[in-house]
Protein backbone atom coordinates (compact mmCIF):
# COMPACT_ATOMS: atom_id res chain seq x y z
CA UNK A 1 0.00 0.00 0.00
CA UNK A 2 3.23 2.18 1.06
CA UNK A 3 4.09 1.74 -2.62
CA UNK A 4 0.77 2.77 -4.41
CA UNK A 5 0.84 5.74 -2.12
CA UNK A 6 4.44 7.28 -2.90
CA UNK A 7 4.13 6.07 -6.90
CA UNK A 8 0.76 8.00 -7.27
CA UNK A 9 2.41 10.84 -5.29
CA UNK A 10 5.82 10.77 -7.60
CA UNK A 11 3.39 10.46 -10.76
CA UNK A 12 0.73 12.90 -10.10
CA UNK A 13 1.23 14.90 -12.64
CA UNK A 14 1.91 11.72 -15.10
CA UNK A 15 -1.58 10.86 -14.56
CA UNK A 16 -3.41 13.95 -14.43
CA UNK A 17 -2.00 15.22 -17.66
CA UNK A 18 -2.47 11.81 -19.37
CA UNK A 19 -6.40 12.06 -18.33
CA UNK A 20 -6.28 15.81 -19.97
CA UNK A 21 -5.33 14.80 -22.88
CA UNK A 22 -7.50 11.48 -23.40
CA UNK A 23 -10.65 13.76 -22.16
CA UNK A 24 -9.86 16.35 -24.93
CA UNK A 25 -9.38 13.01 -27.51
CA UNK A 26 -13.27 11.78 -25.68
CA UNK A 27 -14.66 15.11 -26.18
CA UNK A 28 -13.13 16.72 -28.78
CA UNK A 29 -16.25 18.71 -30.60
CA UNK A 30 -17.43 20.38 -27.24
CA UNK A 31 -13.73 21.34 -26.45
CA UNK A 32 -13.04 22.89 -30.13
CA UNK A 33 -15.98 24.88 -29.25
CA UNK A 34 -14.82 25.90 -25.87
CA UNK A 35 -11.30 26.78 -27.19
CA UNK A 36 -12.84 29.17 -29.91
CA UNK A 37 -15.16 30.99 -27.31
CA UNK A 38 -11.94 31.39 -25.23
CA UNK A 39 -10.36 32.61 -27.81
CA UNK A 40 -12.88 35.01 -28.44
CA UNK A 41 -13.59 35.99 -25.47
CA UNK A 42 -9.97 37.12 -25.30
CA UNK A 43 -9.12 38.56 -28.85
CA UNK A 44 -12.91 40.60 -28.23
CA UNK A 45 -12.19 41.98 -24.35
CA UNK A 46 -8.93 41.18 -22.94
CA UNK A 47 -6.79 41.61 -25.87
CA UNK A 48 -8.23 44.70 -26.52
CA UNK A 49 -8.71 46.65 -22.76
CA UNK A 50 -5.53 45.13 -21.01
CA UNK A 51 -2.55 45.62 -24.39
CA UNK A 52 -2.30 48.84 -24.27
CA UNK A 53 -2.43 49.51 -20.79
CA UNK A 54 0.06 46.70 -20.37
CA UNK A 55 2.45 49.13 -23.07
CA UNK A 56 1.35 52.02 -21.14
CA UNK A 57 2.29 50.79 -17.76
CA UNK A 58 6.06 49.43 -19.34
CA UNK A 59 6.57 52.53 -20.61
CA UNK A 60 5.55 54.28 -18.01
CA UNK A 61 7.74 52.29 -15.33
CA UNK A 62 10.83 53.08 -17.70
CA UNK A 63 10.78 57.09 -16.44
CA UNK A 64 10.95 58.54 -12.65
CA UNK A 65 6.92 57.98 -12.00
CA UNK A 66 8.21 55.85 -9.41
CA UNK A 67 10.31 58.03 -7.50
CA UNK A 68 7.60 61.13 -7.88
CA UNK A 69 4.84 58.26 -6.17
CA UNK A 70 7.29 57.12 -3.38
CA UNK A 71 8.15 60.90 -2.53
CA UNK A 72 4.56 61.57 -1.77
CA UNK A 73 3.00 58.46 -1.11
CA UNK A 74 5.46 57.14 1.66
CA UNK A 75 3.36 58.50 4.20
CA UNK A 76 0.59 56.57 3.30
CA UNK A 77 1.76 53.02 2.36
CA UNK A 78 4.60 52.55 4.67
CA UNK A 79 2.33 53.00 7.56
CA UNK A 80 -0.51 51.20 6.60
CA UNK A 81 0.60 48.62 4.07
CA UNK A 82 4.23 48.43 5.54
CA UNK A 83 5.80 48.90 1.79
CA UNK A 84 7.84 51.75 0.64
CA UNK A 85 5.64 54.65 -1.11
CA UNK A 86 7.26 53.34 -4.49
CA UNK A 87 4.98 50.32 -4.31
CA UNK A 88 2.10 52.91 -5.05
CA UNK A 89 2.73 51.77 -8.71
CA UNK A 90 1.80 48.19 -8.08
CA UNK A 91 -1.60 49.54 -6.41
CA UNK A 92 -2.25 52.25 -9.25
CA UNK A 93 -1.76 50.85 -12.21
CA UNK A 94 -2.43 47.26 -10.93
CA UNK A 95 -5.62 47.79 -9.95
CA UNK A 96 -6.48 49.84 -13.42
CA UNK A 97 -4.64 47.33 -15.73
CA UNK A 98 -6.09 44.40 -14.10
CA UNK A 99 -4.64 40.81 -13.56
CA UNK A 100 -1.68 39.90 -13.61
CA UNK A 101 -0.04 43.81 -13.58
CA UNK A 102 -0.08 44.09 -9.96
CA UNK A 103 1.89 40.83 -9.50
CA UNK A 104 4.77 41.79 -12.95
CA UNK A 105 5.24 45.28 -11.32
CA UNK A 106 5.95 43.91 -7.57
CA UNK A 107 8.31 41.34 -9.29
CA UNK A 108 9.98 44.62 -10.90
CA UNK A 109 10.72 46.44 -7.93
CA UNK A 110 12.52 43.79 -5.87
CA UNK A 111 14.57 43.52 -8.91
CA UNK A 112 15.23 46.94 -8.98
CA UNK A 113 15.55 46.97 -4.91
CA UNK A 114 13.30 49.27 -4.24
CA UNK A 115 11.53 46.84 -1.97
CA UNK A 116 12.58 43.61 -0.59
CA UNK A 117 11.24 40.20 -1.07
CA UNK A 118 8.92 39.97 1.98
CA UNK A 119 7.54 43.35 1.07
CA UNK A 120 6.95 42.13 -2.78
CA UNK A 121 5.04 39.46 -1.01
CA UNK A 122 2.95 41.72 1.03
CA UNK A 123 1.95 43.52 -2.47
CA UNK A 124 0.89 40.28 -4.10
CA UNK A 125 -1.19 39.73 -1.29
CA UNK A 126 -3.50 43.23 -2.44
CA UNK A 127 -2.00 45.01 -5.38
CA UNK A 128 -3.45 42.31 -7.87
CA UNK A 129 -7.41 42.82 -8.70
CA UNK A 130 -9.86 42.99 -11.59
CA UNK A 131 -9.79 46.28 -13.36
CA UNK A 132 -12.39 48.69 -13.80
CA UNK A 133 -12.83 48.50 -17.30
CA UNK A 134 -13.51 44.63 -16.74
CA UNK A 135 -16.09 45.49 -13.48
CA UNK A 136 -17.85 48.44 -14.80
CA UNK A 137 -17.86 47.33 -18.61
CA UNK A 138 -18.08 43.07 -18.49
CA UNK A 139 -19.81 42.82 -15.17
CA UNK A 140 -21.79 45.32 -14.82
CA UNK A 141 -22.93 46.75 -17.93
CA UNK A 142 -22.70 43.13 -19.97
CA UNK A 143 -23.66 40.70 -17.60
CA UNK A 144 -25.99 42.50 -14.94
CA UNK A 145 -27.23 45.09 -17.29
CA UNK A 146 -26.64 47.67 -14.04
CA UNK A 147 -23.80 50.54 -14.29
CA UNK A 148 -24.97 51.00 -10.32
CA UNK A 149 -23.93 47.25 -9.94
CA UNK A 150 -20.90 47.42 -11.68
CA UNK A 151 -19.89 50.84 -9.09
CA UNK A 152 -21.05 48.30 -6.51
CA UNK A 153 -19.18 45.65 -7.29
CA UNK A 154 -15.95 47.64 -7.75
CA UNK A 155 -16.48 49.68 -4.61
CA UNK A 156 -16.27 46.59 -2.67
CA UNK A 157 -13.62 44.72 -4.57
CA UNK A 158 -11.26 47.45 -4.05
CA UNK A 159 -12.06 48.54 -0.46
CA UNK A 160 -12.00 44.32 0.48
CA UNK A 161 -8.42 44.54 -1.67
CA UNK A 162 -7.24 47.76 0.74
CA UNK A 163 -8.34 45.96 3.50
CA UNK A 164 -6.47 42.43 3.20
CA UNK A 165 -2.92 45.08 2.49
CA UNK A 166 -3.45 46.55 5.93
CA UNK A 167 -4.31 43.01 7.13
CA UNK A 168 -0.96 41.63 5.16
CA UNK A 169 1.50 44.11 6.57
CA UNK A 170 3.03 41.80 9.25
CA UNK A 171 3.61 39.19 6.90
CA UNK A 172 7.20 37.91 7.53
CA UNK A 173 8.17 41.16 8.74
CA UNK A 174 10.71 40.02 11.62
CA UNK A 175 12.35 38.17 8.47
CA UNK A 176 13.05 41.42 6.70
CA UNK A 177 16.72 42.22 6.23
CA UNK A 178 17.32 45.64 8.17
CA UNK A 179 20.85 46.08 6.50
CA UNK A 180 18.99 45.79 2.62
CA UNK A 181 16.23 47.71 4.07
CA UNK A 182 15.92 50.07 0.67
CA UNK A 183 14.23 52.79 2.18
CA UNK A 184 16.62 55.55 1.31
CA UNK A 185 17.15 53.30 -2.38
CA UNK A 186 16.83 56.23 -5.12
CA UNK A 187 15.98 54.36 -8.15
CA UNK A 188 17.45 55.48 -11.39
CA UNK A 189 15.03 56.05 -13.55
CA UNK A 190 15.31 55.55 -17.80
CA UNK A 191 16.84 58.69 -19.59
CA UNK A 192 14.23 58.62 -21.92
CA UNK A 193 15.13 60.46 -25.22
CA UNK A 194 13.77 60.87 -28.95
CA UNK A 195 17.21 58.81 -29.77
CA UNK A 196 16.33 55.42 -27.59
CA UNK A 197 12.55 56.11 -27.55
CA UNK A 198 11.89 53.15 -30.79
CA UNK A 199 14.00 51.15 -28.32
CA UNK A 200 12.69 51.35 -25.27
CA UNK A 201 9.23 51.27 -27.19
CA UNK A 202 10.27 47.96 -28.83
CA UNK A 203 10.83 46.44 -25.70
CA UNK A 204 7.62 47.56 -24.14
CA UNK A 205 5.78 46.29 -26.53
CA UNK A 206 7.48 42.93 -26.40
CA UNK A 207 7.02 42.71 -23.03
CA UNK A 208 3.57 43.21 -23.36
CA UNK A 209 2.72 40.43 -26.17
CA UNK A 210 4.66 38.01 -24.38
CA UNK A 211 2.15 39.20 -21.15
CA UNK A 212 -1.39 38.87 -22.92
CA UNK A 213 -0.06 36.14 -25.11
CA UNK A 214 0.10 34.02 -21.65
CA UNK A 215 -3.31 35.43 -20.06
CA UNK A 216 -4.30 34.37 -23.70
CA UNK A 217 -2.78 31.10 -22.99
CA UNK A 218 -4.65 30.21 -19.42
CA UNK A 219 -8.65 31.83 -20.80
CA UNK A 220 -8.69 29.16 -23.78
CA UNK A 221 -7.17 26.67 -21.19
CA UNK A 222 -9.41 26.82 -18.75
CA UNK A 223 -12.35 27.43 -21.23
CA UNK A 224 -11.32 23.88 -21.96
CA UNK A 225 -11.16 22.30 -18.66
CA UNK A 226 -14.40 23.55 -17.51
CA UNK A 227 -15.99 22.19 -20.91
CA UNK A 228 -14.61 19.20 -19.77
CA UNK A 229 -15.63 18.95 -16.44
CA UNK A 230 -19.36 20.30 -17.24
CA UNK A 231 -19.47 16.45 -19.62
CA UNK A 232 -18.25 14.97 -16.73
CA UNK A 233 -20.70 16.92 -14.70
CA UNK A 234 -17.98 17.25 -11.96
CA UNK A 235 -19.57 20.55 -10.84
CA UNK A 236 -22.85 19.02 -10.92
CA UNK A 237 -21.76 16.10 -8.73
CA UNK A 238 -19.79 18.60 -6.02
CA UNK A 239 -22.63 20.95 -6.08
CA UNK A 240 -25.09 17.48 -4.80
CA UNK A 241 -22.52 16.81 -2.03
CA UNK A 242 -22.74 20.19 -0.44
CA UNK A 243 -25.91 20.47 -0.63
CA UNK A 244 -26.73 18.55 2.01
CA UNK A 245 -25.19 21.24 4.11
CA UNK A 246 -27.53 23.48 3.64
CA UNK A 247 -26.16 25.04 0.41
CA UNK A 248 -28.47 25.97 -2.36
CA UNK A 249 -27.43 23.80 -5.16
CA UNK A 250 -27.89 26.65 -7.97
CA UNK A 251 -25.28 28.88 -5.84
CA UNK A 252 -22.65 26.23 -5.58
CA UNK A 253 -22.04 26.02 -9.52
CA UNK A 254 -20.91 29.39 -10.41
CA UNK A 255 -18.98 29.12 -7.64
CA UNK A 256 -17.43 26.31 -8.53
CA UNK A 257 -16.91 27.55 -12.15
CA UNK A 258 -15.72 30.72 -10.75
CA UNK A 259 -13.18 29.04 -8.38
CA UNK A 260 -11.46 27.82 -11.71
CA UNK A 261 -12.22 30.50 -14.36
CA UNK A 262 -13.65 34.01 -12.96
CA UNK A 263 -15.28 34.86 -16.01
CA UNK A 264 -17.51 31.88 -16.69
CA UNK A 265 -17.97 31.81 -12.60
CA UNK A 266 -19.51 35.56 -13.21
CA UNK A 267 -21.50 34.85 -16.25
CA UNK A 268 -23.31 32.03 -14.12
CA UNK A 269 -23.22 33.93 -10.90
CA UNK A 270 -25.12 36.94 -12.79
CA UNK A 271 -27.72 34.44 -14.75
CA UNK A 272 -29.01 32.50 -11.24
CA UNK A 273 -32.60 32.59 -10.70
CA UNK A 274 -33.29 33.21 -7.58
CA UNK A 275 -35.29 35.38 -5.42
CA UNK A 276 -33.40 38.95 -4.56
CA UNK A 277 -30.62 39.89 -7.12
CA UNK A 278 -28.74 40.84 -3.86
CA UNK A 279 -27.59 36.72 -3.56
CA UNK A 280 -26.41 37.28 -7.39
CA UNK A 281 -24.15 40.27 -6.25
CA UNK A 282 -22.88 38.67 -3.29
CA UNK A 283 -22.14 35.63 -5.30
CA UNK A 284 -20.61 37.96 -8.22
CA UNK A 285 -18.07 39.78 -5.58
CA UNK A 286 -16.95 36.54 -3.72
CA UNK A 287 -15.80 35.02 -7.01
CA UNK A 288 -14.28 38.86 -8.34
CA UNK A 289 -12.44 38.62 -4.94
CA UNK A 290 -10.84 34.84 -5.18
CA UNK A 291 -9.76 35.63 -8.81
CA UNK A 292 -9.93 31.93 -10.29
CA UNK A 293 -7.24 29.25 -10.38
CA UNK A 294 -6.66 30.50 -13.67
CA UNK A 295 -5.61 33.93 -12.89
CA UNK A 296 -3.63 32.39 -10.13
CA UNK A 297 -1.48 30.37 -12.35
CA UNK A 298 -0.85 33.36 -14.23
CA UNK A 299 0.39 35.41 -11.33
CA UNK A 300 2.47 32.26 -10.54
CA UNK A 301 4.08 32.05 -14.01
CA UNK A 302 4.86 36.16 -13.09
CA UNK A 303 6.52 35.16 -10.07
CA UNK A 304 8.44 32.35 -10.43
CA UNK A 305 11.48 33.13 -11.30
CA UNK A 306 11.86 36.10 -8.81
CA UNK A 307 12.01 33.78 -6.20
CA UNK A 308 8.69 35.02 -4.30
CA UNK A 309 6.35 32.87 -2.64
CA UNK A 310 2.97 32.25 -4.06
CA UNK A 311 1.56 31.59 -0.67
CA UNK A 312 0.41 35.29 0.25
CA UNK A 313 -1.21 35.93 -2.58
CA UNK A 314 -3.37 32.62 -2.19
CA UNK A 315 -4.18 33.73 1.87
CA UNK A 316 -4.67 37.24 0.24
CA UNK A 317 -7.26 36.32 -2.12
CA UNK A 318 -9.41 33.87 -0.14
CA UNK A 319 -9.60 36.18 2.18
CA UNK A 320 -10.53 38.97 -0.05
CA UNK A 321 -13.17 36.78 -1.30
CA UNK A 322 -15.04 36.68 2.24
CA UNK A 323 -14.25 40.22 3.02
CA UNK A 324 -16.16 40.92 -0.99
CA UNK A 325 -19.19 39.32 -0.17
CA UNK A 326 -19.12 40.82 3.53
CA UNK A 327 -19.08 43.93 2.37
CA UNK A 328 -21.26 43.51 -0.44
CA UNK A 329 -23.88 42.25 1.89
CA UNK A 330 -23.42 45.17 4.38
CA UNK A 331 -24.07 47.91 1.23
CA UNK A 332 -26.90 46.05 0.12
CA UNK A 333 -28.42 46.11 3.51
CA UNK A 334 -27.84 49.76 3.26
CA UNK A 335 -28.96 50.39 -0.17
CA UNK A 336 -31.98 47.77 -0.78
CA UNK A 337 -32.43 49.08 -4.21
CA UNK A 338 -30.33 46.43 -5.42
CA UNK A 339 -32.47 43.34 -3.57
CA UNK A 340 -35.63 43.83 -5.55
CA UNK A 341 -37.06 40.63 -7.08
CA UNK A 342 -36.67 39.03 -10.11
Amino acid sequence: MNCIVISLKKNFFTILFLLFTTSLILFSSSNLEAAKSGLILWSSSVLPSLFPFFIATELLYRTNFVNILGKFLTKFMRPIFNVPGESAICLILGTLSGYPMGAKLACNLKESQVCSKYEAERLLAFTNNSGPLFILGTVGASMFYSKEIGFLLLSTHLLAALTVGFLFRNWKKNKDDISKRFLEYSRKSENITFSNLGEILGESIKSSINLIMTIGGFIVLFSVIISICNHLNIFENLSNVFCYLGIPKDILTPIFSGILEITNGLKLSSSLQVKNLSINIIVSAIILGFGGISVMLQVYSVIAKHGLSIKPYIYGKCLQAIIAGFYTFIALQAFPIFTYAL
